[in-house]
């Protein structure tokens, strides 16, 4: 397997970077966000999954580790081959498609092109137990949130999850009800408290 290729960017096209590795230049296929990160003749450095047919390699890449992991994941449910897996991704970062799966959202996930209600619905109940939390959510190893900080940490992931500022308080504080009444010595778990504020942020669109 080619884990990832690195070196100066040949040529970009709209859904390939040829990346110069050894003198021979290698087609990669990216969504359109790694795409933008790249420029021609800058180094560049992405994670790749090689799939195989009888009739072609292809060479899939990634601006990191995470999001090929989530692209071959994507893989084990039924029904979806590298180029529905490449276009959800193309449609939601891994940390948004984690947070789609664990609130059952199947809205967010037939805005993908090619996955229609039953496909969503069949997304939800094969990558439930696969794509583990969103990345915001996660403690940090060794250290717990203070019972304080919760809604500041909340707050942050989901600005960084790409909600506006006004949209992160509005959930906050509808959730701040939960946040009290689940609060242990280390404070609330921040997950739960993640879920609740996007169920609600859904509703509100």
């Amino acid at each position: 397997m080619i884990a990832f290729v690195s070196g100066p960017v040949a040529a970009l096209a709209p859904t390939t970077a040829v990346i110069e590795v050894g003198g021979v230049g290698m087609a990669v296929q990216c969504t359109p966000a790694t795409l933008a990160r790249l420029r021609v003749g800058e180094p560049a450095r992405l994670a790749t999954s090689l799939v195989v047919r009888e009739d072609s390699l292809t060479l899939y890449g990634f601006a990191d580790d995470d999001e090929r992991q989530v692209f071959e994941l994507l893989q084990t449910a039924s029904g979806v081959g590298p180029r529905l897996a490449q276009a959800v991704l193309a449609v939601h970062p891994p940390d948004a498609l984690r947070l789609a799966v664990a609130t059952g959202d199947e809205k967010a996930l037939t805005a993908v092109p090619g996955v229609g209600k039953k496909g969503a619905q069949r997304l939800l109940i094969e990558l439930k137990d696969r794509l583990g939390e969103p990345v915001a959510a996660r403690p940090r190893p060794g250290a717990a949130p203070a019972a304080a900080g919760w809604s500041e940490q909340l707050h942050a992931a989901l600005v960084g999850l790409g909600y506006p500022a006004r949209e992160a308080d509005e959930a906050v504080a509808a959730v701040a009800p939960q946040a009290e009444a689940a609060a242990g010595p280390n404070g609330p778990a921040l997950a739960p408290l993640l879920r609740a504020a996007l169920q609600t942020l859904n509703r509100t669109r």
